[in-house]
């Protein structure tokens, strides 16, 4: 198990590295369609810092102060006369060496002009860490309670109306969920707030900004959960080990505890980590909609603007593909864990 992980883990360094590799040259193929704003010292000052970092060419005989830069835009109307983009592949290496070197990994030139993408993204982070963690908590056991339910009652009343249920509700998408959400619990009852609260209103109002958002993002994995847990219950209760149980004088709840559920759970328990990825990227939309101050907004922000905010683009995608990766490696790891077979398997 220790090789096996050091080489996942080895793995997952490649594949980060090629991702972001692609991103970089994707998102810098974007062209910039705005220009910058003449009054926006900050901003001027980070064109400046990218110059010194040779992100940008300063194409002016000799680079004047920022105040006599600022009255030369005034009269341009652009910065496009004094810096031009460095070839890409120059930008890349410089890139990486600063990440490699220094762990910069460059500075917001939209969102927060001349701060830290790495900042940026830090203080929004927690935001949807919290709002999938949730999601998950929910979802994970009211997913399983249903389809242990429609397991064992399979083809009665209460597995037809459980597998309607959940064939209705994983049919619409999440975007759908909030906005009627929004519509029904915000504008027209007024029990839930419309949009995210900011940070200085209510605890109580900042709590119930939750509902929406959870609620949305957990029907898709409860039913979801409950289609898995269901089919793989029935596959168990069907299987002759569970006959074999039976016929050694263990009654049907005996049998369904000590054999059906636990081997039915090898395979729905490390879904848990690949529905938390699920919900991870699905939350980038509900958290536009909904105007939560995570990242995954962040990211559509960031990409939406006249000119792009690259490095805040860049460090986005970085935490969504650790995030992936190290659930991927945690996923393959834990079926050694819950099941020993799998693990003398690989000895062998």
């Amino acid at each position: 198990m220790l090789k096996y992980s050091l080489k996942r883990i080895l793995l997952a360094f490649i594949t980060a590295f090629i991702i972001l590799t692609m991103t970089f040259f994707l998102v810098k193929s974007l062209p910039p369609t705005g220009v910058i704003s003449p009054s926006e010292n900050v901003r001027m000052a980070y064109y400046l810092d990218q110059v010194a970092l040779g992100y940008v060419t300063d194409r002016s005989e000799l680079t004047p102060s920022l105040g006599k830069l600022l009255e030369h835009i005034k009269d341009s109307a652009g910065v496009d006369h004094y810096f031009y983009q460095t070839p890409i592949i120059h930008q890349y290496f410089r890139w990486l060496g600063n990440i490699v070197t220094k762990w910069d990994w460059g500075r917001s030139t939209v969102i927060e002009p001349n701060t830290s993408a790495i900042i940026i993204i830090g203080t929004r982070l927690p935001v949807s860490i919290s709002v999938n963690i949730i999601s998950v908590l929910i979802s994970v056991p009211l997913g399983i309670a249903l389809g242990i339910l429609a397991g064992l009652k399979k083809n009665t009343w209460v597995d037809h109306t459980i597998s309607t249920l959940v064939m209705v509700f994983i049919s619409i998408p999440s975007f759908v969920v909030i906005t009627l959400l929004i519509y029904w619990l915000a504008y027209q009852t007024g029990w839930l707030p419309s949009t995210w609260p900011t940070p200085d209103q209510s605890t109580k109002t900042r709590v119930l900004a939750y509902v929406i958002p959870v609620l949305s993002l957990s029907f898709g994995s409860i039913c979801g959960y409950t289609r898995f847990v269901r089919a793989e219950l029935c596959e168990v209760m069907s299987s002759e080990y569970l006959l074999l149980a039976r016929t050694k004088g263990l009654t049907k709840n005996q049998a369904i505890v000590r054999h059906a559920l636990r081997n039915a759970f090898v395979p729905i328990l490390p879904s848990v980590l690949a529905e938390f990825i699920g919900i991870f990227g699905g939350s980038m939309i509900l958290e536009s909609i909904y105007s939560i101050p995570g990242i995954g907004s962040l990211y559509i922000k960031a990409l939406n603007q006249a000119n792009p905010d690259y490095n805040v683009l860049m460090v986005d995608m970085a935490i969504f593909t650790t995030i992936g990766l190290l659930a991927g490696i945690l996923l393959d790891l834990s079926y050694g864990f819950l099941d020993p077979r799998i693990r003398m398997g690989e000895k062998r």
